[in-house]
């Protein structure tokens, strides 16, 4: 398998979960990591914050730089990039790892929430691409890669809570396109999404559900790793499935990654 080592990842909402995991798995291969993220200041419900998380990213055996972003805001979006580039020299990947989530059905989603989500999940997703992509078209081998699903029509997934997946699919559609636009020029723009439910913060917005099945955060950032060391070129709007990715690359046996590998993990949602 490949490295990233050298390579310098801008990372968004990776001061926890996914995010973190990501960021702590490219680290360990000597990767410059920039977190840009909303949390600077500790919440006692929600724990994890960009200093934190920078601390775990050199431990791990990464640079770090802490950014302060809110990626519904266009300003502060080009600031961290800026930074960035400032720090590292420039910038070889773009994660759009952040996203909100309310899953409740129509009459119970305020519109607050609704925008929070489409500010964040769609349009935060095509204004951190802008703000990169000036940048991945300078890098040997430009990835861009979503915390996204398989684009999906189907009602059991719009009838439940419309708003969410109404912005989750946003922020695949903004990768399918950006794929058709930028792939031919060399960039790979790709999504990865767990085939399991993966135990994050989020899961305190899914009743429910049985944390001992499962998976950790570790297995998407794997999957993440070995998608980002492929090569660029012809590589563009691809929707992969972290085990097909990891199977890819020769990983079979997924029982380390279950948060109790006697119980048989969930699928996630869109799948």
């Amino acid at each position: 398998m490949g490295t990233l080592s050298g390579k310098t990842l801008f990372i968004t909402g990776a001061s926890r979960g996914i995010g973190l995991a990501i960021a702590k798995r490219a680290a360990a291969d000597g990767a410059n990591i920039a977190i840009a993220a909303k949390s600077a200041v500790a919440n006692p419900r929600l724990p994890g914050t960009i200093h934190t998380a920078a601390a775990e990213v050199e431990a791990a055996g990464g640079r770090a730089l802490a950014l302060r972003c809110d990626i519904r805001e266009e300003d502060e979006v080009n600031a961290a990039v800026a930074a960035t580039v400032d720090a590292f020299g420039g910038i070889d990947i773009l994660v759009n790892n952040a996203s909100a989530i309310w899953l409740r059905g129509a009459l119970d989603t305020p519109m607050k929430r609704y925008d929070l989500m489409q500010d964040v999940n769609a349009r935060g997703s095509f204004l951190c691409a802008q703000a990169c992509l000036p940048h991945l078209l300078r890098a040997p081998n430009p990835h861009i890669l979503a915390l996204a699903p398989p684009p999906s029509l189907d009602p059991r997934w719009w009838g439940p809570h419309t708003a969410y997946t109404l912005a989750k699919m946003g922020m695949s559609f903004v990768t399918l396109g950006l794929a058709a636009e930028f792939g031919p020029q060399g960039v790979a723009v790709n999504a990865l999404w767990p085939r399991t439910i993966i135990a994050t913060d989020a899961l305190n917005m899914i009743p429910g559900i049985d944390i001992a099945r499962c998976r950790k955060p570790a297995i998407v950032a794997d999957a993440a790793q070995a998608a980002l060391v492929r090569d660029a070129a012809g590589f563009h709007g691809q929707f992969l499935l972290d085990e097909d990715v990891l199977r890819d690359a020769g990983i079979t046996d997924f029982s380390g990654y279950a948060m109790d590998p006697a119980q048989s993990p969930l699928p996630d949602l869109f799948l």
